[in-house]
């Protein structure tokens, strides 16, 4: 029952003739991204630390989208989640959007609490 995985990432653009050639071609690419990272972080080039977008510094926002695009290609290739039903896929990707934007929520209101609390140094309410 087994059947043939795709051999092509970037939706196409690249395309390998063999298995281990597309595993090297994506091996390749989290490289060069992790590489970009390591550059950035050594470097920490002034025109991104010292711009901020959405309270964030220019910086912390690349390093994060560059984490979640090596997190979509592990687990897009090397977790074969490209040749998983679509219905598959949604669950995996919705749980996990649902999870992050929990967490975020969370650390939002404890944030603002502790802000809170060292701005009027008095607690609002106990738990």
């Amino acid at each position: 029952m087994a059947h043939e995985h795709k051999l092509e990432i970037f939706r196409g653009l690249v395309k390998f003739k063999s298995n281990i050639t597309k595993i090297w071609g994506v091996f390749a690419f989290l490289c060069i991204v992790t590489a970009v990272e390591v550059v950035l972080g050594i470097i920490k080039p002034e025109s991104l630390t010292g711009t901020r977008f959405l309270a964030m510094k220019v910086l912390n926002w690349i390093f994060i989208i560059l984490t979640l695009v090596k997190a979509y290609y592990i687990t897009w290739d090397f977790m074969h989640m490209r040749d998983e039903l679509k219905s598959l896929r949604r669950s995996v990707v919705w749980t996990g959007v649902f999870l992050i934007c929990y967490l975020i929520l969370i650390l939002l209101i404890e944030g603002d609490y502790i802000f809170d609390i060292y701005k009027e140094g008095f607690i609002k309410f106990n738990f």
